[in-house]
């Protein structure tokens, strides 16, 4: 009814006008006309169009261009910035609007934004303050959104949007070290409350994994990043606790490069990553059981996904690759929390590889940001279960076989010495056989 209404007073504008090169008197009194009556409607029709242009059909392209030229002087003199109304809006709006748009609690946001303008790594322009610089950057990541888009919603050109996003995502990237946390020496809570794994994988202190992110790179460049699905993609690994954080991430790898050759690089480089002494990790069946990293067997299946109540384990080495998988699951609930977060994360962004380097390790480095200052928000309740999750590269049993006996083989970058690739089997031995042992116990109970 808005637009209708407001079509018919700028259709009589249009014949109000029609002989104003004969008569200026005419003329002034059609622009009073259009000021004094018309204003309210076009107010009302801009703000449901959410500053996004809108066309009016119209056989005089002369009438067309000024009735456009006349809109947008209306939009640049009279409405504020509409990015600044949108952002003022959902901070002040309902409970979960913040959420839902910036994808963190309200006042999650303004804390980290006060910590990015403490650290002087942001600061007010004289158009756009933090806040609104921090919410285009969340609400591009957010929701997979391109710089297009954006832009016509916070109504600032492409180069501004560009500008600010890399501001915000270097911003990020300055203080992503303090929020991922090596682990400590105390039992994980997960292992010590749950007689499944305790005290059987006390000293196991989270999970490594290797997940596939899409990139977007020239074609001279497609060949090493063409993974084994034939999709081209970064190898990304990452330590997780088993309360959904992130202890490690290492992003970049071209996703033809193996998990095992990641996890490699990951214990040489300088900024490596660190296994407690005594300590070990988790890892699945695409890495070998090397010292720090305990492995499943791998003449046995290695899924738990379809075993619910009716699960019998027909050995010690069965039994144990059940128990491991149940744990090592918590990387996948944690890469479904952080897509789900940031679904920029599920396709390609068209920006340079760098760039969507840094977007993985923001996005990890914000989710635990997040995890730690409100672990209990809908995004996380969602995966926080126990509920199991659909291996990300699911294969047939025969090639899951095939695998397993694929990674044993690998070469190792890591010259280990045989005590103490001997010593990691014979730990796993031994956990296995304290778990049957205890289940054949109360079982026969």
């Amino acid at each position: 009814m808005v637009r209708q209404e407001c079509e018919t007073r700028l259709r009589r504008y249009r014949d109000a006008i029609g002989g104003c090169h004969d008569d200026s008197r005419r003329c002034m009194a059609a622009e009073m006309w259009i000021d004094n009556e018309t204003r309210d409607l076009l107010e009302r029709w801009m703000k449901m169009c959410q500053g996004f242009s809108c066309t009016m059909e119209s056989s005089d392209d002369e009438n067309n261009g000024a009735l456009e030229n006349y809109v947008a002087k209306e939009r640049r003199h009279t409405f504020p910035s509409n990015g600044v109304k949108f952002v003022d809006d959902v901070l002040n709006g309902k409970s979960g609007s913040c959420l839902e748009n910036f994808r963190m609690d309200k006042h999650v946001f303004y804390k980290l934004c006060d910590i990015l303008q403490a650290r002087g790594l942001l600061r007010h322009t004289n158009r756009i303050k933090i806040e609104e610089q921090l919410a285009i950057f969340m609400f591009i990541i957010g929701h997979n959104l391109r710089t297009r888009a954006v832009q016509e919603l916070f109504k600032y050109s492409g180069e501004t949007i560009s500008r600010h996003f890399n501001n915000v995502l270097n911003a990020i990237m300055a203080i992503s070290l303090d929020f991922f946390q090596p682990p400590g020496s105390d039992i994980p809570p997960e292992i010590q409350e749950d007689q499944r794994f305790y005290p059987y994988f006390r000293d196991c202190v989270g999970a490594v994994d290797g997940i596939h992110f899409p990139v977007m790179v020239g074609v001279d460049e497609q060949g090493p990043f063409r993974n084994k699905n034939g999709l081209l993609s970064q190898n990304v690994l990452v330590a997780c606790s088993f309360d959904m954080k992130f202890h490690y991430v290492l992003a970049g790898w071209e996703g033809s490069a193996t998990d095992l050759r990641v996890l490699c690089s990951a214990l040489i480089r300088r900024s490596k990553l660190h296994v407690p002494e005594g300590k070990y990790y988790l890892v699945d069946n695409e890495y070998a059981n090397i010292p720090g990293f305990i492995a499943p067997y791998s003449d046995v299946p290695y899924d738990s996904l379809n075993s619910g109540g009716g699960f019998h384990p027909q050995d010690a080495k069965e039994l144990f690759n059940h128990r491991h998988s149940m744990l090592h699951n918590a990387t996948h609930r944690t890469f479904a929390a952080l897509k789900a977060r940031f679904p920029i994360l599920t396709s390609a962004p068209p920006y340079p590889m760098p760039t969507q380097v840094k977007l993985v390790v923001a996005a990890c480095a914000l989710h635990n940001y997040i995890r730690g200052e409100t672990p209990d928000d809908w995004i996380f309740r969602m995966y926080e279960q126990e509920t199991e999750l659909p291996l990300e590269n699911s294969m047939p049993p025969s090639e899951t076989e095939a695998l397993f006996k694929s990674a044993e083989e690998q070469t190792i970058d890591i010259p280990f010495q045989t005590e103490e690739l001997e010593h990691t089997s014979q730990l796993r031995d031994s956990i296995a056989t304290a778990i049957w042992n205890d289940y054949i116990r109360d079982f026969a109970v």
